[in-house]
């Protein structure tokens, strides 16, 4: 397939990701969005495990394969042996960095470990359920068991019954990938500046917990609290159930929660008890009963018809919609946020486009993902090996 390069921010840089799943791969494909160069390397036979999860599986090309690993060239190599290993250590004494998300010791024993390859220049960056330390370090660990020990499900427990309840999306993987992908621009700008490459050590565990207590521990951030707020401060936010549908209303100030009401035809709203957020803090019997009649004014109402009403008051509100009725959205058409594409084996493609506009560097999405080993022979040529050199080690199994 034609891979045109992309001229981003990242434009010149060579990543080797040795990752598989979603947490280093997601992280590694949205610097490939940047402009980076991406190796993808994954074993002969089944590949990265991602290429099998999910929806429409095609040709071991997945949804979720495709989103994790656009914009990459896949060289399909054995590390259980030493000519694979050899490989790759050529392959890595070219790159800028190199991406691994095995369990703590593994890239150690296979000799790709940090020590193994290190180099003045090289940004590697570890990912890793628990971090390489810690009586955790050797656990198993996937979306789920971060969810679990991050803070994530207890959050999200029923209020009444009190069962955990596990977000419906890889929150984990993604929360990670995120930081992952901030970690190692960060240690780039460093070596931009002098200060030469580094190991970074990621643990799912660390990124959740950062990204769980922003706003889901505010009784323990301020040990002195009052310890009025339980959970997140938007725990008890409810959709609207109109007519034909839903929509939600997010009323934070003072004129917001007023124009919450107005819109609804709800009277109450100027009681001194509710008229500022620190009078409805002290008085939230008072502020649940008017929100509750809105809610009830709201069943009569259609969507179209709710939404029309809170944005002539000029309060922040929006529909319920699904990945479906996004392409049908008249501000996701507008800016351009879906874009059509067409895999070679997996067939027609829509995906959102990288989410910051560079105004200087444009980003943009890469070639669809590739299936198993369709760039070992480019990549191996690369490395100045001949088409012999290249079918002896294909027969010998070490690449595919």
């Amino acid at each position: 397939m034609e891979r045109v390069p992309i001229d981003g921010p990242l434009a010149g840089l060579r990543i080797v990701d040795l990752s598989t799943a979603a947490t280093g791969p997601y992280a590694v494909t949205l610097l490939a969005d940047q402009g980076a160069d991406v190796i993808k390397v994954e074993r002969p036979g089944i590949g990265d495990i991602s290429r099998w999860i999910g929806t429409a599986t095609t040709g071991g090309i997945s949804a979720l394969y495709q989103m994790c690993n656009r914009g990459k060239r896949c060289v399909g190599v054995d590390l259980r042996t030493e000519r694979g290993r050899d490989l790759v250590r050529t392959l890595i004494a070219r790159a800028d960095v190199v991406v691994q998300n095995w369990r703590p010791g593994v890239a150690e024993r296979l000799g790709l470990g940090y020590a193994d390859v290190r180099r003045d220049d090289l940004v590697y960056c570890s990912i890793s359920g628990f971090g390489a330390h810690g009586p955790y370090a050797g656990k198993g660990a996937y979306d789920t068991v971060i969810q679990a020990y991050g803070g994530v499900a207890e959050n999200q427990k029923d209020p009444d019954t009190g069962r955990p309840r596990f977000s419906n999306q890889a929150l984990a993987d993604k929360v990670t990938a995120l930081t992952a992908a901030q970690a190692i621009t960060a240690a780039l700008y460093a070596r931009e500046r002098g200060r030469g490459g580094q190991h970074l050590e990621l643990s799912m565990l660390d990124a959740v917990i950062s990204f769980m207590w922003v706003d889901s521990a505010g009784n323990d951030v301020l040990r002195d609290g009052d310890g009025s707020q339980p959970g997140s401060f938007v725990a008890d936010v409810r959709p609207y159930a109109f007519l034909d549908g839903w929509g939600i209303a997010t009323p934070t100030s003072d004129a917001d929660f007023a124009g919450m009401c107005r819109a609804f035809g709800v009277e109450g709203y100027d009681d001194p008890r509710v008229a500022t957020i620190a009078e409805r803090r002290r008085n939230r019997e008072v502020g649940h009963a008017l929100v509750t009649r809105c809610h009830e004014a709201a069943t009569g109402l259609t969507v179209a018809e709710g939404i029309a009403r809170l944005e002539a008051e000029n309060v922040p509100c929006g529909i319920v919609l699904g990945p479906g009725d996004l392409a049908g959205d008249p501000h996701i058409a507008a800016v351009g946020v879906l874009e059509d594409d067409v895999h070679p084996t997996a067939g027609r493609l829509r995906q959102p486009r990288h989410p910051t506009l560079f105004g200087g560097t444009p980003g943009r999405l890469g070639a669809p993902a590739p299936t198993l080993g369709a760039d070992t022979d480019a990549i191996l040529a690369d490395l100045g090996l001949d088409p012999d050199q290249v079918a002896e080690l294909r027969a010998a199994k070490v690449v595919c």
